[in-house]
């Protein structure tokens, strides 16, 4: 059985979410920006942790904007393990520096730990169940959403959202990539259950319309 946890976190407003099972966990989009939310989310994943048998924990980014990644130099420490990302928007979180600039932010963020989320597909398929990667390039070139059908759940990252979706005007985006991207998601059964990167639930029927 599939739970999940959202947590809403930073000046964004950005959902990060614990999903676990009986054997893993998995944070994704660790946007925890001050100690206080970093706390919230550590209590929450310990005490998951005393629940489930020997569980894994895996750190996915759906892709490598800044707000969605505040926690990442916290959580990868926190849990020795790197932040998994599609390869197309690594790039665009090691150069982190030039989203705080664009975004008008002081300060010098810190290097985490990256690696390509396909080098461990296999392995978060065979512990996550039935877990699919879904690729949505648009809003970044590397964007994804993370899809279980049995459970009818999507998160979605910025893909879509309740009544829109991405942007697609900063570097990267291209709007022929998103919408390609949701049309591919529009193709999921009405009742799967979405779960945006900001803001509330949705459903692909409801997007739909």
């Amino acid at each position: 059985m599939l739970e999940i946890k959202t947590f809403v976190f930073g000046p964004f407003y950005t959902n990060t979410f614990v999903v676990s099972d009986e054997h893993h966990i998995l944070l994704i989009d660790p946007a925890c920006y001050t100690q206080y939310e970093q706390h919230q989310l550590y209590t929450y994943i310990s005490n998951l942790q005393f629940s489930i048998s020997n569980p894994q924990l895996s750190i996915v980014a759906t892709h490598g904007h800044l707000d969605h990644l505040w926690g990442a130099k916290w959580a990868t420490e926190q849990y020795h393990t790197p932040v998994l990302m599609h390869e197309a928007d690594i790039p665009l979180a090691q150069d982190m520096q030039s989203q705080y600039d664009l975004f008008g932010i002081s300060g010098h963020p810190e290097a985490f730990d990256i690696e390509d989320i396909k080098s461990k597909i296999l392995n978060l398929k065979s512990s996550m169940s039935n877990f699919e990667l879904l690729e949505t390039p648009g809003h970044t070139p590397g964007s994804i959403c993370l899809y279980w059908p049995e459970e009818k759940t999507l998160l979605a990252g910025d893909t879509l959202f309740r009544m829109g979706y991405g942007r697609t005007d900063l570097p990267g985006g291209d709007m022929r990539q998103l919408i390609a991207s949701l049309e591919r998601l529009f193709t999921l059964p009405f009742d799967v259950r979405v779960y945006p990167g900001h803001g509330d639930p949705t459903t692909i029927g409801a997007e739909r319309r």
